[in-house]
């Protein structure tokens, strides 16, 4: 039996990519696609939010206007989200892209009343295009949305299985943590979540599950708490 009912799963957009670095690799979103149908299933609430690293990276095209470089990177996340969103429409399941602004018909405008409509319905939510404004990143927007809509927690895949006192890429001698708090993950300045969803977070007493995407059933499996993450709380 799952632990939560509602929750927020946070993507990076080159979880979508699979092994390329970008665009898609359909075998890696179809992964997620079926264990998401199978949690919706079972009666749990999804949504979803996803980064757009997969096609642009705003804050490392320095010679670039920041707004409008962040503006690129929200529409990223809306094409990232209506790939998701269509491969979950072929395996059966109905789902919606909400954005804070307006992409002519092809997203829902973003509303908590709605959102909250379709989840109840058996839709999957995603919530794409930030937070519609420059200078906040994806994290901060699912943490936003995370606590409009009232998750039980976040569940964030990263491509390691939790969170690191320094890159266990480069330092093998790395020290995973099995529990943290966000003020931890402020004081140490831990590189998992940007600081302002970490304090959003810790406001408002969200819970978030940092995990590995690769491991198999990982998402089902951090639905159960079954599964060797790290886990932060207030």
């Amino acid at each position: 039996m799952s632990k939560y009912n509602r929750v927020l799963l946070k993507l990076s957009g080159e979880a979508l990519s699979g092994g390329k670095g970008t665009g898609f690799d359909e075998k890696t979103v179809l992964m997620v696609a079926n264990q998401i149908k199978d949690i919706v299933s079972k009666g749990n609430q999804v949504a979803i939010v996803i980064g757009g690293g997969n096609f642009w990276r705003g804050r490392s095209s320095r010679d670039m206007d920041r707004t409008k470089s962040d503006q690129i990177g929200m529409m990223a996340t809306v094409m990232n989200s209506l790939y998701m969103a269509e491969i979950l429409r072929t395996l059966g399941m109905k789902s919606v892209v909400q954005t804070p602004f307006k992409v002519g018909t092809v997203t829902e405008e973003f509303s908590k009343d709605k959102a909250l409509e379709h989840l109840t319905n058996n839709e999957v939510v995603l919530f794409a295009g930030g937070t519609g404004h420059p200078y906040f990143s994806t994290d901060t927007a699912a943490a936003l949305r995370a606590i409009e809509t009232e998750c039980d927690v976040i569940l964030l895949a990263k491509n390691i299985d939790g969170v690191y006192d320094c890159d266990p890429n480069q330092n093998a001698n790395a020290k995973k943590y099995d529990k943290l708090t966000y003020n931890d993950v402020v004081s140490k300045g831990l590189n998992v979540i940007d600081m302002t969803a970490a304090i959003m977070c810790m406001e408002q007493n969200v819970p978030m599950l940092v995990f590995s995407l690769a491991e198999e059933d990982s998402i089902k499996n951090a639905m159960e708490d079954n599964i060797k993450g790290t886990f932060i709380t207030v």
